[in-house]
């Protein structure tokens, strides 16, 4: 299945109804340039808007100018329908590189947080991995202060690989997840077999 510009839905619609939705380029380039005047209501929300993704836009408005076609991959919208309104963001950092990683990324509008949003968002974008041709790997890379975030993924079965230095975000413990032969997350971060996993 080649990646869409379609919004991404959960696996298992019983348990969520959070999609991810692509954001237009056009809508991209103009949170990078903080020209909100000239967004959608949808898109110029406080937390779209404000200083903590600010140079999340900046740096993916970069990147679609120097590479289109990464757009379907990059971060998106977190919406809930019931809401009918983004709740956060999240996405991957690109298309898988040679080896088949991609690296996944999330942040909730601190408002809406503990509400379940990073959880189904992360299930999505796990499931859009196993589905695509090329991705072996899923990756994350969190600080060692984000407990929270570290949380989620140990429900998923990521394994700590070692650690980088970012130079925005400063030091990261990276973990892994192969996907080829992977697990459907089920609600609660709940997990079962299938051949060919490892333990």
């Amino acid at each position: 299945m080649t990646i869409s510009a379609q919004p991404w839905h959960h696996p298992d619609p019983g348990i969520s109804t959070v999609r991810l939705e692509m954001i237009p380029e056009q809508a991209l380039h103009a949170l990078a340039s903080g020209r909100s005047r000239q967004l959608a209501a949808r898109y110029a929300t406080p937390f779209l808007t404000g200083p903590d993704c600010a140079g999340l836009w900046r740096h993916r408005s970069a990147q679609v100018g120097d590479a289109p076609g990464d757009a379907p991959w990059i971060t998106r919208l977190i919406v809930d329908t019931h809401l009918d309104a983004p709740v956060g963001v999240a996405g991957f950092h690109g298309p898988p590189d040679a080896t088949g990683m991609v690296e996944v990324g999330y942040r909730v509008d601190p408002a809406l947080r503990r509400r379940g949003y990073a959880r189904r968002a992360l299930e999505i974008l796990l499931h859009v991995a196993r589905i695509q041709p090329g991705v072996s790997t899923v990756r994350a890379t969190i600080s060692p202060d984000n407990a929270a975030s570290r949380a989620l993924i140990d429900g998923y079965g990521f394994v700590e690989r070692g650690e980088q230095w970012d130079e925005e975000d400063g030091l990261e413990i990276i973990y892994e997840l192969p996907v080829s032969d992977e697990v459907e997350p089920h609600a609660g971060g709940a997990r079962t077999r299938t051949e060919g996993e490892n333990a």
